[in-house]
């Protein structure tokens, strides 16, 4: 802890502060740069404390607050203030070996149960937590302390004599007072200690007995529980209980399978060894017992026989018993006397081992000869408690067969077994798990007036003072003549700290001297540790705060009214005083004589001037010393600065902007890669391409074909189906295409003209004229050829060029071309770029038509043109051919100038 600092020290409380020789080691140190320490008492302080002085140190950012033992309730001992700030001592008691909370400090936890170290505590000062209370010992008296002792000298004389011991801290926040067995937290809970339940932990939880609540003995399912329990073992633990594997007359062994005891089967409702095997009936006790011989079925209770092996019959006379169909009187089967059987009409001996048979084995047998018994069709023997060779069963002499133990049994015997035995006589020597073995009887339990032994297994008889007992036969739960029994010993009164109850001497509760019963409310006196009898019947610990204990009447009797607590009748028995500008003086509270214009530390009861030495304490005490506000830091050391609101804008855009950024460099990325991928695999297609393109040619080549633009299939299967045709050889095609349909146009129109003579009229000039035109010069190839109209007239359209159709092939294949080779639409999109011309088409003849027309043009050439309209054919030779309009313009009649005469 903190020690006295003999240099200058400023010490405050909420509302006043001296400047001095600090006298007291009580308080947290407030710590700024450039600034004196201040040393802060325990108490509130507000947002507007004062003076000044320390607002403004409680205010700083700066500022370091330095807390000692018992004031902080985490590991850091220095931290950063707050306003509003509350400096107050941990849920506990601290004593200091000086008065005036000087010296060598200790802090003592308030302890988590009611089982604490009890440490002896130096006569100097005490200081205990808000809303506690300490219990302190002394050779002759016991102190409740409530509220800080500044100086133990003066506290009442009747008190303040010997060494004092702490022997209990509690929280007085409980609504209910804790038992003995707990302890009251700052939660207002009370926590018991190891063994012990309930609100007040008043009573033992499950499985543990005794006042002290010690737990059961180990392998012991029940035991004689509770604070008035002895705990012994009642049910002791039972391993694989048939009930562990769904099982009733069996055992369970450890792979969770059970095996029926004889005689026993699975029931039908799934519950394991629950209904009798066939060849067993239940009888009235409970019991599968065997069925009669011969009988392989019979009825529960009865046990009448519902099915006879294969040669025997029900008996008429019982039908419990079936009989071998050849001794029945008047059979037609020759009947053979006892010991023989019927063999190819003659009577043969049986085995040996056979009183009466079918055959002459001695699996043959019937029933058995003497000694022996009937099992699965087999004779056995029995030893001296008549127990079936080989088996758990016994033997039945009146069934002449081994038959089953009782239900629960899983081994039996008859004593002294002869052949005046009988079934009823058998007795258990092993029980089923969970079962207890009592007179050759398997049991839930052992019967009254007897104990289960030390094997778990076996019930003996108690002794004849108990009535009843465990452990052992002279341990007594309950006594014979009357006697009551008292921790298993009988007796004629109960002793102290005990009470009478059903023959029976129990403990009283532990909060409790002697009693009327077991709870802890059914005190009649207390102990000296809760000394105080309250009007419910608890024994508590203390009366309230204000009250002290009269010891001749064990009641709470209030204090004086000058005393906050008290620990006596009259005013010089105060432990506090209930006035905050009174002192404790020999414990009577006197005003106080505080200097340096101070007055009395709340919670402390003692005057601030008292804690600080200052120079002239009569004197007006000095003003304090201005704030100076430390020099701002840039980087705070502890990097814990908070952040301004657009710090955390900028940092969110900037965020914003770098995840923006990312996106776009990787879908930059993404699209590169991508377009990478593209054109390798568009290098491998055109690869496979100009390879299938190279075969073709050659196929073509062979076949006599153009190179991949006629639209036929090479040889091998490689035509422009499979090649990729490019822009100019599509158009090249349809320029071919195009060139066949005008052809078969031409031809048609060749047959009509030779039915009539058109003479042309001299026309102006065209390009036409040139005696170099021709049909078939590359120069005027079909997509830049005039129109049929001007070729035939040798006159132009006033108007544009309609665009020719288009084939269904071009159509479906979406093919579609700006230009259909008119004048007027000359230019292409396809071609728009494309410097090159296209090339001529190849060299063939022309049609008829064509022929005419180019000797038209030849003998034409040399007129001058003087008009642009056809003249009659009857005012021309008769061979020109020329085509001559039906009508000019009039009225009526057709304007078709190609109207064929």
């Amino acid at each position: 802890a903190a020690q006295s600092n003999s240099s200058s020290q400023i010490v405050c409380v909420a509302g006043q502060c001296l400047q001095g020789v600090a006298n007291t080691s009580i308080g947290a140190t407030l710590s700024i740069p450039s600034n004196p320490s201040i040393l802060l008492l325990p108490g509130q302080y507000p947002s507007s404390s004062q003076p000044q002085l320390l607002h403004d140190a409680l205010s700083s950012q700066r500022a370091t607050l330095s807390l000692p033992s018992g004031f902080s309730n985490s590991t850091a001992s220095s931290i950063t203030p707050s306003l509003p700030l509350t400096i107050a001592l941990q849920p506990g008691v601290l004593s200091y070996s000086q008065s005036l909370y000087k010296g060598q400090a200790t802090f003592t936890q308030l302890p988590s149960t009611a089982n604490f170290s009890t440490p002896t505590l130096p006569s100097g000062s005490f200081l205990v937590a808000p809303n506690t209370w300490a219990a302190l010992t002394s050779s002759n008296t016991r102190l409740i302390v409530w509220d800080a002792i500044p100086d133990f000298a003066q506290l009442p004389p009747s008190t303040a004599s010997g060494s004092l011991t702490l022997t209990d801290i509690q929280s007085a926040a409980c609504p209910t007072p804790c038992a003995s067995t707990g302890i009251c937290t700052p939660a207002g809970t009370c926590s018991c200690q190891p063994g012990f339940n309930g609100t007040s932990c008043e009573t033992c939880a499950s499985g543990f007995f005794g006042p002290e609540c010690q737990p059961c003995p180990s392998n012991c399912e029940t035991c004689d529980q509770g604070l008035t329990g002895t705990g012994k073992c009642l049910v002791p633990t039972v391993t694989n209980p048939p009930s562990s594997c769904n099982c009733l007359n069996g055992v369970c062994g450890t792979n969770g399978q059970c095996t029926c005891n004889p005689g026993w089967a699975n029931s039908n409702n799934g519950t394991a060894c629950a209904s009798c095997a066939p060849g067993f009936f239940l009888d009235s006790s409970g019991n599968c017992s065997i069925c009669q011989l011969g009988c392989t079925q019979c009825s529960d209770g009865t046990g009448q026989c519902t099915a006879c092996k294969t040669g025997f019959t029900q008996n008429a006379n019982d039908r419990t018993r079936c009989v071998s169909v050849s001794s029945i009187p008047g059979s037609t089967t020759q009947q053979c006397p006892d010991g023989s059987f019927t063999n190819n009409g003659n009577c043969t001996l049986c085995s040996p081992t056979c009183k009466t048979c079918s055959g002459p084995t001695s699996s043959d047998c019937i029933v058995c000869g003497a000694g022996q018994y009937t099992l699965n069709g087999q004779c056995v023997g029995t030893d001296a408690n008549g127990i079936c060779s080989g088996t758990s069963m016994v033997a039945n002499n009146v069934k002449e067969e081994c038959d089953s133990c009782p239900a629960k049994c899983t081994a039996c015997k008859i004593p002294n077994f002869n052949a005046a035995s009988t079934i009823d006589q058998a007795q258990c020597t092993g029980c089923l798990p969970g079962f207890v073995l009592s007179q050759g009887k398997c049991l839930a339990q052992c019967p009254s007036g007897t104990f289960l032994g030390t094997d778990n297994l076996t019930c003996t008889p108690c002794d004849s003072t108990c009535t009843t007992c465990v452990d052992n036969s002279k341990f007594c739960l309950a006594c014979a003549s009357n006697q009551l029994a008292s921790n298993g010993t009988c007796v004629t009164s109960c002793p102290s700290n005990t009470f009478s109850s059903s023959g029976a001497c129990l403990s009283c509760h532990p909060d409790c001297a002697t009693c009327t019963g077991s709870a802890f409310n059914q005190c009649s006196t207390c102990p000296s540790s809760r000394p105080v009898l309250s009007s419910t019947g608890r024994c508590l610990p203390t009366c309230a705060k204000n009250q002290y204990l009269d010891p001749s009447s064990a009641k709470c009797v209030q204090c004086d009214s000058s005393c906050s607590s008290c620990a006596g009748p009259g005013s010089n028995q105060c432990m506090a005083c209930a006035d905050q500008g009174n002192v404790l003086t020999s414990g009577t509270c006197a005003p106080a004589k505080c200097t340096s214009q101070s007055g009395v530390v709340p919670g402390l009861g003692v005057c601030l001037s008292d804690l600080v030495a200052v120079p002239n304490p009569t004197a007006t005490p000095p003003p304090l010393p201005t704030f100076t506000p430390p020099a701002p830091v840039t980087a705070p050391s502890n990097g814990s600065r908070r952040l301004a609101w657009w710090e955390i804008l900028l940092m969110a855009l900037g965020c914003a902007f770098i995840f923006v950024m990312f996106m776009w460099l990787w879908r930059r990325r993404a699209r590169k890669q991508r377009a990478k991928q593209t054109a390798l695999f568009a290098r491998k297609l055109s690869q496979r391409a100009v390879w299938r393109k190279r075969f073709g040619r050659v196929a073509d080549f062979f076949k006599g074909a153009n190179t991949g633009v006629n639209g036929g299939r090479s040889k091998f299967g490689l035509g422009h189906h499979y090649v990729k045709e490019t822009e100019y050889q599509k158009l090249q095609r349809l320029r071919d295409e195009e060139s066949k349909r005008h052809a078969m146009e031409m031809d048609k129109l060749e047959g009509k003209i030779a039915k009539s003579s058109v003479v042309r009229q001299p026309s102006i000039t065209s390009d036409h004229d040139d005696p170099s035109y021709s049909l078939t010069s590359p120069k005027h190839n079909r997509a830049s050829a005039p129109s049929l109209y001007s070729q035939l007239t040798r006159l132009p359209r006033s108007g544009p060029e309609p665009k020719q159709p288009t084939h269904d092939l071009d159509l479906e294949r979406g093919d579609l071309l700006s230009s259909r080779f008119s004048v007027t639409t000359r230019a292409t999109s396809i071609f728009h770029n494309r410097p090159e011309e296209l090339p001529p088409l190849p060299a063939r003849y022309p049609s008829e038509a064509e022929r005419i027309v180019e000797e038209h043009r030849l003998q034409t050439a040399q007129q001058p043109v003087t008009s642009y309209w056809l003249v009659p054919a009857d005012t021309l030779p008769a061979h020109t051919g020329t085509l001559v309009p039906a009508h000019t313009g009039g009225s009526t009649g057709s304007k078709n100038p190609f109207r064929l005469l």
